[in-house]
Formats: structure tokens, C-alpha cells, sequence
């Protein structure tokens, strides 16, 4: 059974960014959601090491709140996470433009920072990340940049995350949907010998060939040359085996990686 927010990596993916999906999202999550109204921004406060190390705790849950603690998990690099389809348990009681049913009518959004001072200002390609994101959910849903809030501002008093400056990330946020922001490239076009980056619904051609014949991608009957979803499994595959993001997008250490086979 999936949940209705199997849309998320799309919208994601056409927003140009990085995403990664978690094994079961598409049927995790505590029941389904209602209509989505925004979003919640959090961050994780979790270890400071690491691209995206609190991903197992939001996906599973801890002992006092069972899992998912979020829609998405957002990595230090830029790479959405995508975790659950379904309900999460991520805001809690609170209120926002009027609205208090936050796990029902808002998406959650963990992204990685310890939430200290050591760990601030975030990096750039996080930070961008997280805007493009956010813009890019918003139009999905028809809502206007007001609609994506932080956690302590849903529960002011009990909350402090994210802790960065909310009216400034809805202005980015808001010039991103308006098409005015400044163009933002987070997935590099080529690598140092110039070989182009590669992803599915995208790529075609003799170097996909080439991705298929090292990873020993099956194209019986149709595929061979086309970057679909066999090859992006593969490429997911072998990412993870080399301690890449699993992102299934073959980008600059993907192509390093693969220059060893």
C-alpha cells in the first residue's frame, strides 16, 4: 500500500535536487495525511559527523515516539531523503497561520545540524538545498512561502528549531517561487575529465551503455542505452557499497567510483 505523498520525489528531483530514497516509504507512515497546507522546517540535533547519520532514529522512531519523525531528512550535501508517504510524527501540538493539526496538514523536513553554535551557519549547498526544497513543495501544494514555518515557531517556547533566522528563509524561499532568486546549480554538470552527470529520465547514450556494462545492469528486452529504473537501482547499488549517497545520480565520485571496475 502506498500513501499519497509518493509525489515527493518527483517534485524534488524536478526542482534539480539530489534525493535518495529510503527502503519502504512509499507505505511508511502513522495512517495517511489530510490536505497539505506547508510545511515544518526542523533540524535533527544529532552527532556532527556525517552526511546524514540521525536518518535510522527519524525513520524508526525513539523509544518515547515511534517512527517516521518525518517526511524527509535533508543531508549536509543537499540530498533529500525521502522517508515516508505517509503521516509522521514531527510537530506536535502548536499552531501556524491557524492551523494546529501539523502531522496531518504539513510536511516535516529534518535536515542534519546539531543545532549549536559549532555547527553554524550551515553549509551553502544545505542551505540551498533546503530553500529549493521547500519552494518547490509549496507549489505543489499551492501555497504561498508564509506557509513554511519552523518549529519553534509552531511551538514557540518548546521548540528552537531550526536555528536559523525563519523570515530570511522564507524571503529565499519566496524569491525562489517567484523565479527571481539567484540560479542555483547543486548537482554538478560534469566531472574533472568532463564526462556529463547522468540520472534517470534524463540520460541516454553510449556512456549510459557504459554504467550498464560495469554494473551489469540487465537490458534484455529494451533499456540498453536509456537510464531507467534498472540502472538507477544499480547505481544506488553501488553507491552504497562505496560510501556514496545513494542518490542514484552518476555525478563526479560516482564516476571516480566507477573508473576502479
Amino acid at each position: 500500500m502506498s500513501f499519497s505523498l509518493i509525489w515527493l520525489p518527483d517534485v524534488l528531483k524536478s526542482a534539480g535536487l539530489k534525493v535518495a530514497l529510503v527502503d519502504g516509504w512509499e507505505g511508511r507512515g502513522r495512517g495517511d495525511v489530510g490536505t497539505i497546507k506547508g510545511v515544518i522546517c526542523h533540524h535533527t540535533a544529532g552527532p556532527k559527523a556525517g552526511n546524514m547519520p540521525s536518518l535510522k532514529i527519524v525513520t524508526n522512531g525513539r523509544s518515547d515516539l515511534p517512527g517516521p519523525l518525518s517526511q524527509l531528512c535533508l543531508g549536509r550535501d543537499g540530498t533529500f531523503y525521502v522517508v515516508a508517504a505517509g503521516r509522521a510524527n514531527h510537530a506536535g501540538r502548536g499552531i501556524w497561520q491557524g492551523l494546529t493539526t501539523g502531522n496531518t496538514n504539513f510536511i516535516g523536513i529534518e535536515a542534519e545540524n546539531t543545532g549549536t553554535r559549532d555547527d553554524f551557519p550551515w553549509p551553502a549547498v544545505q542551505m540551498d538545498a533546503y530553500q529549493r526544497g521547500v519552494a518547490a513543495i509549496l507549489k505543489r501544494v499551492g501555497q504561498k512561502s508564509i506557509l513554511c514555518c519552523g518549529h519553534k515557531e509552531f511551538r514557540p517556547g518548546g521548540k528552537i528549531d531550526p536555528l536559523f533566522d525563519m523570515n530570511v528563509f522564507r524571503l529565499e524561499v519566496e524569491a525562489i517561487m517567484q523565479g527571481t532568486a539567484t540560479p542555483s546549480d547543486p548537482i554538478p554538470r560534469v566531472d574533472p575529465k568532463g564526462r556529463p552527470t547522468l540520472r534517470r529520465g534524463f540520460s541516454t547514450g553510449t556512456l549510459v551503455e557504459e554504467i550498464q556494462a560495469k554494473l551489469q545492469v540487465n537490458t534484455t528486452g529494451g533499456g540498453k542505452g536509456n537510464f531507467g529504473p534498472k540502472t538507477e537501482a544499480a547505481v544506488r547499488a553501488f553507491q552504497r557499497k562505496h560510501g556514496i549517497v545513494p542518490d542514484g545520480i552518476v555525478g563526479p565520485k560516482t564516476w571516480a567510483a566507477l573508473d576502479g571496475i
